[in-house]
């Protein structure tokens, strides 16, 4: 059994969320060390029924595009297996980010849990176009049992396949009826709140549905065709399904196993694979009939699954293990291995698959490996706590989003000078 006993996860919410922001910057080099579980998280502080301002819609850039600057020289253009990761630009305001994603379209949303109550939204290039609360008001959605204002805690975010919506999981709801909130030590989703899922309109960026999910929400996956959004619920153990064009649950799966976290799926939208982070098992749910199998064991508490382009391997980090494998789905054999430095969390592949790209948080850095050999062939510095990463197709740039408050961003298009 997985059990979170990270000390800064627990005496978060005990302080005032502006100094405990200031002081995480400035003990990011102890925050490398806390291996703790899914979410070693920074202490922060917000008060449950505060209300927040209306989302913001994305008519001007409210932040301009910090400047890039190369720390390193660079070489000429070339395939993602032989460039090698520059840091190129550092953005930072308002972030304490758990999770960074590009939409493929010319957007990267970033989610800042309860420690900021928003979701961040950017160009490419850097410019931040809008902030999103996460207040909204339950009943305008036809919810009842909760009036008044209620806040969220952004945690994952998935695109759909154009790009027009976005889905962001709330960890947990603040407000009127809400239990207090879940946990990571939880064994059960006993006495907790279901949270919700909300779902944005990327070109206004408000909140145009919500939709009821499990019990500490995490990661979110929409299926290549549309039609489902995908959601792991930590605590109550199972995946919810929903169906994208209603935004209603079609299905609830229990998954078998405690703290499901990643979720990868096929290219034909037929199956879900979903990692179990209190175990080390990865796990095939078949979404038309419900079921779940076990496809492979890959080690201690696998966090993140990306799936390769063509639906023939997996790629999962195990953080406890420090290791990152490659599952062969046909089989569920683990055909080869990356050993990584201290808690690998999330990982990004690159869009024809042949890289990699790694947060270890443990070592404050991101790497790259590649996915022919699993060699890791390249490693950066990161700012503290780098817990998401997201690679942007239009600028071929890697985004990592580091809980200590910024988003530091690489260029991967050229060789080595």
């Amino acid at each position: 059994m997985y059990v979170d006993d990270d000390p800064v996860y627990k005496r978060r919410r005990l302080v005032a969320l502006a100094v405990v922001i200031a002081v995480v910057l400035g003990l990011c080099a102890l925050g490398r060390v806390l291996l703790g579980g899914d979410d070693a998280e920074p202490a922060a502080a917000a008060t449950p029924v505060a209300a927040a301002a209306p989302a913001k819609k994305a008519t001007t850039v409210e932040q301009a595009a910090p400047p890039l600057r190369p720390q390193e020289e660079q070489g000429e253009p070339a395939g993602t297996a032989d460039t090698e990761l520059v840091r190129v630009q550092r953005i930072t305001g308002g972030l304490t980010p758990k999770s960074v994603v590009a939409s493929g379209q010319g957007l990267v949303l970033a989610q800042n849990m309860m420690y900021s109550h928003t979701v961040t939204a950017y160009r490419p290039d850097g410019a931040r176009v809008a902030t999103v609360s996460d207040t909204v008001e339950l009943s305008d959605f036809g919810v009842k049992g909760h009036p008044g204002r209620s806040k969220g805690a952004p945690v994952e975010v998935a695109f759909s396949p154009d790009g027009r919506t976005a889905w962001v999981s709330q960890y947990s709801m603040y407000g009127k009826g809400f239990a207090p909130e879940g946990a990571d030590s939880c064994t059960s989703g006993a006495g907790i709140s279901n949270s919700y899922l909300y779902e944005l309109d990327t070109s206004t960026f408000e909140v145009r549905r919500v939709v009821e999910v499990g019990a500490v929400p995490k990661y979110v996956a929409v299926t290549p065709d549309g039609r489902s959004v995908l959601v792991s619920n930590w605590c109550s153990m199972d995946l919810t399904v929903v169906d994208a064009a209603k935004a209603t649950v079609t299905r609830t799966i229990p998954t078998g196993g405690q703290h499901p976290r990643g979720i990868a799926v096929s290219p034909d939208s037929t199956t879900a694979y979903v990692a179990i982070m209190g175990s080390d098992r990865t796990v095939a749910v078949d979404l038309a009939k419900g079921s779940v199998r076990t496809l492979a064991e890959t080690g201690d508490k696998p966090r993140h699954v990306v799936i390769s382009p063509k639906g023939d391997y997996l790629y999962v980090t195990n953080s406890g293990a420090a290791t990152v494998s490659k599952v062969e789905v046909s089989s569920g054999e683990v055909v080869a291995e990356a050993k990584t430095a201290a808690d690998p969390r999330s990982t990004a592949i690159s869009p024809d698959g042949a890289a990699l790209y790694v947060v270890e948080y443990g070592a404050v850095r991101v790497s790259k490996i590649l996915t022919a050999d699993m060699e890791l062939v390249d490693s950066e510095p990161t700012d503290g706590l780098p817990i998401g990463v997201t690679y942007e197709p239009t600028t071929k740039r890697v985004w990592v989003a580091c809980y200590s408050g910024s988003i530091v961003v690489y260029d991967d298009s050229r060789r080595g000078a």
